[in-house]
C-alpha cells in the first residue's frame, strides 16, 4: 500500500537535494548569520542608511531560502505520513497522501524555476528604464502602458518599487521613466523584459481610426549598490538640475532638486528625483551610472555586450523581442521563445509569469549551447 507514493517522494527528495545545492542554501544561511551578527554590533544604527540596507539584505537572503526550507519540512512530513499509512495499512489517509504528493510536485516545479537564476547578478535589485521609440505620441503612450505593465508585475510579486525618474510626454504617455525594483531575483526576472516591444492597434490619437504600429524599449540592469569599484572622474560628468515631475505631469517638488547626469565618454544619461535633496539625488544618480558602467564591463567580458547595450538596437521594426497585437486580432508573441498568449489584457496588467518562465528556460538553453 502506498508504494507508488513512497517512490514518488523518494524521487522528490533527490530533486530537492540537488536544488538546494544549486540554490546554495547552505552558503545563503552563512550570509544570514553574518548579517545577524553585524546587527548585534555596538553602533550598528549609527549610520541609519547603511543599517537599513543590511536589514533589507537580511530579509532578501531569508526569503531566498524560505521556499526550499519549507519544502524540505513538507516533504519530510509527507514521508512520515506515507510510512504511517504503510505500517498500519490505513486507507483513510489515502486522499491526504495523494493531495500532499500533488502539492509537493507543484512546489518542486516552482522551485526548479528558481534554480534557473544561475547568474550571480540575478539576485540583485533591478534598474528598469522605459522609453519610447519610433512613433511619436503613439510610442510615448505605448511606453506608459509598458510602465504600468512592469509596475503591476512587480506588485503581483510583492517587489518594492521606487520611481527614480519620470519625464512625461508632450501630449500623452511618457518620454522616459526609471524604476528601482528590489525583491527576490528582481533582476533575474525583469531581465526577460529587456529589449524592444512592438504594439499594433487602432490609434486613439488618429481621427481616422487607422491602425498604427508603435515601439518602446525597456532597459534592465542589475543594481550593484556598493559593490562596484568603478571610478568616475568629475570632468567626465555633466550635471543638470530640474524640477521633479511624476506620472501625470504633476510637479513633485517646487525646487530644482532633481538631477540628471551625463557620462561624457559613453553618452549614458541617468536621472534621479526620488529625494528632496539635490545632493542625495546626485548620489543616487551616480550610483545608477556606476551600475550601468559596471554592467557594461561584465557583459563585455562575457561577450554579450552586443545583445544588451542601449542604443545598439534601433527601437523600430525588426529589432523587437515581443509583439502585442490589439487589431485585427489580439495576441502577444515573444519572438525569442515563440510563446503566444491570447489574453493580452492580462499581460498588460502584469501577468507575465508564463513569458518570464519561458524566457528563463530559453536563456538557460541558449547559454548551455554556447
Amino acid at each position: 500500500m502506498y508504494e507508488e507514493e513512497a517512490e514518488l517522494l523518494a524521487g522528490y527528495a533527490e530533486r530537492l537535494h540537488e536544488l538546494r545545492k544549486c540554490l546554495n542554501v547552505d552558503g545563503t544561511r552563512v550570509r544570514i548569520s553574518q548579517f545577524e551578527s553585524e546587527m548585534t554590533l555596538p553602533g550598528f544604527w549609527d549610520d541609519p542608511e547603511k543599517a537599513q540596507k543590511t536589514v533589507q539584505q537580511l530579509k532578501l537572503h531569508k526569503s531566498m531560502i524560505a521556499a526550499p526550507d519549507a519544502l524540505q519540512h513538507e516533504l519530510e512530513d509527507a514521508q512520515v505520513l506515507v510510512e504511517l499509512g504503510q505500517s498500519e495499512a490505513d486507507p483513510s489517509v489515502g486522499a491526504e497522501i495523494v493531495q500532499l504528493v500533488q502539492e509537493l510536485s507543484r512546489k518542486l516545479d516552482d522551485l526548479e524555476l528558481t534554480s534557473l537564476f544561475m547568474d550571480p547578478r540575478d539576485s540583485k535589485p533591478a534598474l528598469v528604464n522605459i522609453h519610447p521609440g519610433a512613433g511619436g505620441t503613439e510610442s510615448c503612450d505605448w511606453a506608459s502602458m509598458l510602465y504600468r505593465m512592469i509596475v503591476r508585475y512587480c506588485e503581483r510579486r510583492e517587489f518594492d518599487v521606487e520611481l527614480a525618474d519620470y519625464i512625461p510626454g508632450d501630449e500623452a504617455g511618457l518620454k522616459s521613466a526609471t524604476l528601482r525594483v528590489e525583491g527576490p531575483f528582481a533582476y533575474g526576472r525583469l531581465k526577460s523584459e529587456e529589449g524592444v516591444h512592438r504594439l499594433v492597434r487602432i490609434s486613439p490619437y488618429d481621427a481616422n481610426s487607422r491602425r498604427h504600429t508603435s515601439f518602446a524599449a525597456i532597459e534592465v540592469v542589475p543594481d550593484f549598490e556598493e559593490e562596484t569599484d568603478i571610478e568616475i572622474k568629475e570632468d567626465e560628468l555633466k550635471m543638470d538640475v530640474f524640477r521633479s515631475s511624476g506620472p501625470g505631469g504633476q510637479k513633485v517638488n517646487k525646487t530644482s532638486s532633481a538631477v540628471r547626469l551625463t557620462h561624457l565618454p559613453t553618452g549614458i544619461v541617468v536621472a534621479c528625483q526620488i529625494e528632496r535633496s539635490q545632493h542625495r539625488n546626485r548620489e543616487t544618480a551616480l550610483q545608477m551610472l556606476k551600475a550601468k558602467l559596471y554592467d557594461i564591463e561584465l557583459k563585455k567580458k562575457e561577450e554579450e555586450a552586443m545583445a544588451h547595450r542601449e542604443g545598439q538596437q534601433d527601437v523600430a521594426w525588426g529589432s523587437q523581442i515581443r509583439s502585442y497585437v490589439l487589431h485585427p486580432y489580439q495576441m502577444v508573441k515573444d519572438h525569442r521563445t515563440d510563446v503566444q498568449i491570447g489574453n493580452i489584457d492580462a499581460v498588460l496588467d502584469g501577468d507575465l509569469d508564463e513569458l518570464v518562465e519561458a524566457f528563463l528556460r530559453w536563456n538557460l538553453k541558449r547559454h548551455k549551447s554556447n
